[in-house]
């Protein structure tokens, strides 16, 4: 019998990513990649992301896929002390 586990998946509100979450024993397999291609080509459109501004992995992740800096905030969405990051892009600026 074959057993499938989830090891990822993209949480959105419209066209905001609230949650991408990989598997760390799947990072760098090109599943994150997978997951924002995917969006982009259902959503037809741009997509925002706010990235906690210590989550450097995360950051890096978001500009290879062809994210760019629009913004910063001192405190994150429930006005906690965690600054963020706000990102985003268009489907025609995604590295495929």
């Amino acid at each position: 019998m074959l057993i499938v586990s989830p090891v990822g998946f993209i949480g959105l509100d419209d066209n905001f990513i609230e949650m991408l979450f990989i598997d760390v024993s799947q990072h760098g397999q090109g599943l994150g990649r997978l997951l924002i291609n995917h969006t982009l080509n259902i959503k037809g459109r741009h997509l925002k992301v706010d990235v906690n501004e210590q989550n450097a992995g995360a950051t890096r992740f978001y500009e290879k896929m062809g994210f760019v800096h629009i913004g910063r905030s001192e405190l994150d969405g429930s006005g906690n002390p965690f600054p963020l990051l706000h990102l985003e892009i268009n489907a025609d600026q995604a590295a495929r």
